[in-house]
C-alpha cells in the first residue's frame, strides 16, 4: 500500500514536500517513483529513487528544483519540491516497482491515490 501526503495550495516559487507511506514491501528490492498527471494530458514521471542504493533518477523539468529522499525507518519517501510554478500544478501519485530508477510508468506494479499540488496566486 502507497499513501501520498503534503499536497495542497502554494503560491509560485514556494515549496512543499511530498510523503509516499509504504507498507506491505520489502522495500529492499524495490524503487519508488513520483509522478504526476493534468487531466486531460499524459502521466509525467517526475523522480524515483532506489531503496537499496539510493540512487536517484529526475526528469529533466524539475532537476535542480526538486530533491527525492527516502527514511528506512519511516518507510517513507519524500519529495521536496522547491521554485514551483504554475507548471507544476497536478496529482502527484507516487508508485512502487521492482526496477531500476526509471519514470517510466509501466515498471511499477503498485500506485497510490495521488495528492493535489495546485501552485496558484
Amino acid at each position: 500500500q502507497l499513501v501520498e501526503s503534503g499536497g495542497g495550495l502554494v503560491q509560485p516559487g514556494g515549496s512543499l514536500r511530498l510523503s509516499c507511506a509504504v507498507s506491505g514491501f520489502n522495500l529492499d528490492y524495490y524503487t519508488i517513483g513520483w509522478f504526476r498527471q493534468v487531466p486531460g494530458k499524459e502521466r509525467e514521471g517526475v523522480s524515483s529513487i532506489k531503496f537499496s542504493d539510493d540512487s536517484t533518477y529526475y526528469s529533466s523539468s524539475v532537476k535542480g528544483r526538486f530533491t527525492i529522499s527516502r527514511d528506512n525507518a519511516r518507510r517513507t519517501v519524500y519529495l521536496q519540491m522547491n521554485s514551483l510554478s504554475s507548471e507544476d500544478t497536478a496529482i502527484y501519485s507516487c508508485a512502487a516497482g521492482v526496477t531500476i530508477p526509471t519514470l517510466r510508468a509501466g515498471r511499477y506494479d503498485y500506485w497510490g491515490q495521488g495528492t493535489q499540488v495546485t501552485v496558484s496566486s
